[in-house]
């Protein structure tokens, strides 16, 4: 039996990054991997650092991304999962705690439900908005480590979770974008936390493992450990810094100091400059994952991905800022062309 003999749902995703856009379709069919059917890219011009200073620009783009992708993949999408990075994100760890209110003191799914949404209660300014509200950890009668409580026993149930909040306008903006490209928003997504979806394995989550997603404005840093959320965060510095200064010290143009950057073997001057600002960005990245988790246990090491991590000496460099085991994540758990991601 082939694809196409099976019942198949499309799904599509929108990365908003400030190098490109780019749309994502893919197929899933009953329990296999997702399989990539559709890629499509467009230079970012009308965004800066995750958020949208163009909108007109930010609107061709995301229609001809999507575009790119439909016409590979030969179907047509109403909606997308939009990822979104920037310094207008931000995260907060949080508890909360419920009486069980299942028959007989047994845990059911409602049970669950309830106290991810008393833990999900914070507060936030009136220009912010919960994002994710994800779970860490439950407890039950006071035995933590639970991973999901349901069918268990107890009569207090506790979850610990991570929080993520973002600007209001930031994320309207965005998706008032993408309606105007012709295309619904069917939900929104943490960029980190997308990454690692595609990047990380369920053996380096419960370790503890950092993942840096270097792109072209920012740095999402996203900690796990034992399987949860423990801190995202987000540097505002990438790939376009380092193009900026080959820029200014060869005093040379961008597209110029672009390929410079990208070069196997970059000249003296150049590898100098590059690994100057990558361990600014690294030591920045790491301060804020210790300030956040001053006891991290980060077993897994580091995970770089994204752009920037394809630098010439990216790995290593981050070995010595870390201290640590690095790898390069590579997309994996798909079908289809996953390489181009």
């Amino acid at each position: 039996m082939n694809w196409s003999e099976e019942h198949s749902t499309i799904i599509a995703g929108l990365d908003l990054g400030t190098t490109k856009v780019c749309a994502v379709i893919a197929e899933q069919v009953a329990e296999r991997p997702p399989r990539i059917i559709g890629i499509g890219q467009h230079p970012s011009e009308g965004i800066q650092r995750g958020a949208i200073v163009d909108a007109e620009k930010t609107v061709r783009a995301i229609g001809e991304a999507v575009r790119q992708a439909e016409l590979m993949a030969g179907v047509e999408i109403d909606s997308v999962y939009a990822g979104i990075s920037g310094e207008y994100i931000a995260s907060l760890n949080s508890t909360g705690m419920v009486a069980v209110g299942g028959e007989g003191g047994w845990i059911g799914a409602q049970d669950r439900a309830r106290v991810l949404a008393a833990a999900g209660v914070v507060k936030v300014p009136f220009d912010r908005e919960v994002l994710h509200v994800l779970p860490q950890e439950f407890a039950v009668n006071g035995q933590r480590g639970i991973l999901d409580p349901v069918g268990m026993y107890g009569v207090r149930l506790e979850a610990s979770v991570h929080v993520v909040t973002s600007s209001v306008a930031a994320v309207r903006n965005i998706c008032h974008s993408i309606l105007r490209a012709g295309v619904d928003v069917r939900g929104v997504v943490l960029g980190g936390l997308a990454s690692s979806y595609a990047v990380l394995s369920e053996d380096e989550r419960q370790m503890g493992v950092c993942l840096l997603d270097i792109g072209g404005g920012t740095t999402d840093v996203a900690v796990f450990v034992g399987k949860g959320l423990r801190h995202s965060g987000n540097v505002g510095l990438g790939g376009h810094n380092v193009t900026n200064d080959i820029g200014v010290g060869l005093r040379t143009t961008r597209a110029e100091a672009e390929q410079a950057k990208c070069a196997g073997v970059p000249s003296e001057t150049v590898a100098l400059i590059v690994a100057a600002r990558m361990e600014e960005i690294l030591a920045l990245a790491r301060k804020q994952v210790y300030t956040a988790l001053p006891h991290a246990a980060l077993g897994a090491g580091i995970v770089l991905t994204g752009g920037g991590a394809q630098i010439t000496g990216a790995v290593a460099l981050a070995e010595r800022v870390f201290n640590m085991p690095v790898r390069l994540g590579e997309p994996s758990g798909f079908e289809g062309g996953a390489a181009e991601l």
